[in-house]
């Protein structure tokens, strides 16, 4: 057992299985007293079971270390407010929330039905944002707290699952919001947008160069739910983790601009716009390009 985050309580969503459990077990090895919550559901969010948080509870148990398991549905208001609850309940205060849990279900734009899209957003970005509106009034009164988000480096895009992209961009926006918001109580908000061998990355149809275990995510969110990462003021970021890999992504910003006396219209813009302006290239294209032709070659391409 470490200390990094001795006498903190941090609750853990989607922490049944995957980078949700290894954050559950980490953080409960360094100290914390830990809320396991789970609904126990399939890749796609279907067969719910409370056996799975119960699990992880008890490989916690027998390590030594202290929790309890929570297998509401964090898609729900009731079910946010619940996990946030429970830790009250039990330890009497929360220090840090990180909200891993997600499902999937990919079709392409033109085909994706409603039953498609709107699981995966209430999983994924209202599930996060419930568990941060509970947890951020409870830090907020204590003057103290982390809120930690799970992000995707498809945030910028996907070809086969706009609803999990659409989600995985969402949380960035609401992490930075959320920096921005809590920053003068003392609360951070940050985003980890994990490479790591998942349940949900098995399927992925490319090779990916770096890719690491849900143990390396879990060693970067023990970081920023402590008080040495509170010390270096670090909020309002997001950062990738594939396995000997750190990196930070940038923050928003305007490239370039032009202005135009009098106003603009669509001949004066057609004009200026395509060589002042310009465009910021998307990797992603070109990428999405190379996958199109191994798939003709019957290759799995690299990434």
């Amino acid at each position: 057992m470490g200390n990094f985050l001795a006498g903190r309580v941090v609750a853990v969503t989607g922490a049944g299985r995957g980078i949700g459990r290894a954050v559950a077990l980490a953080a409960a090895a360094e100290g914390a007293s830990v809320v396991v919550n789970d609904y126990g559901v399939s890749v796609a969010g279907a067969d719910p079971t409370s056996e799975i948080a119960d699990t992880v509870v008890k490989e916690i148990e027998q390590a030594g270390g202290t929790a309890v398991a929570v297998a509401d549905d964090i898609s729900t208001m009731a079910g946010g407010r619940r996990v946030v609850d429970t830790a009250l309940a039990a330890y009497g205060r929360l220090d840090g929330v990180v909200c891993v849990a997600g499902i999937l279900r990919e079709r392409m734009l033109f085909n994706m039905s409603e039953q498609e899209w709107d699981p995966v957003i209430a999983t994924h970005l209202k599930g996060t944002f419930t568990v941060f509106r509970a947890a951020s009034a409870v830090m907020r009164a204590q003057r103290g707290g982390t809120l930690i988000g799970f992000t995707s480096g498809n945030h910028q895009g996907s070809v086969s699952q706009a609803n999990y992209s659409a989600a995985k961009g969402g949380i960035i926006s609401l992490v930075r919001s959320a920096a921005l918001g809590l920053h003068k109580y003392g609360v951070s908000a940050n985003a980890v947008a994990p490479v790591a061998r998942t349940r949900m990355s098995a399927g992925v149809p490319m090779e990916l160069a770096e890719i690491g275990e849900p143990e390396d995510v879990a060693a970067l969110v023990v970081y920023l739910l402590s008080e040495r990462a509170r010390e270096e003021g670090i909020t309002g970021q997001v950062y990738t983790v594939a396995g000997p890999r750190i990196a930070v992504w940038a923050q928003p910003r305007e490239l370039r601009a032009a202005y135009a006396e009098g106003g603009w219209t669509p001949e004066r813009i057609a004009a200026v716009l395509p060589r002042t302006v310009g465009t910021d290239p998307m990797p992603l294209l070109e990428r999405v390009a190379e996958m199109g032709r191994a798939a003709r070659a019957g290759e799995r391409p690299n990434t």
